[in-house]
């Protein structure tokens, strides 16, 4: 049976900032802008495809060197193709 590490008070706060952090860089993200919780897709390939396209939307957004959130920038680029083809485009930013 394993035995469970002893963790210090700090080593404790450390990991759960950890956890935190990627819950809000993340899953908080997924959450409310692409509304993730309310998917109506349960079968075949459509759950994991919408993820890789919610990722990479996420990705590219962040890769924007302005200083526009995830999700306003998630509006612009959806209202304005010149935004989406800007962002879309292979020159380096």
């Amino acid at each position: 049976m394993p035995v469970s590490a002893t963790l210090t008070s700090a080593c404790l706060a450390e990991v759960a900032r950890g956890h935190w952090g990627i819950e809000n860089r993340l899953h908080l993200v997924l959450d409310v802008i692409f509304k993730e919780d309310l998917s109506r897709l349960r079968r075949g390939h459509g759950v994991r495809n919408m993820a890789v396209v919610c990722l990479f939307t996420i990705n590219l957004v962040r890769l924007e060197k302005g200083t526009r959130p995830v999700k306003t920038m998630h509006k612009v680029v959806g209202w304005n193709p010149d935004e989406l083809n800007r962002v879309l485009s292979p020159n380096p930013r």
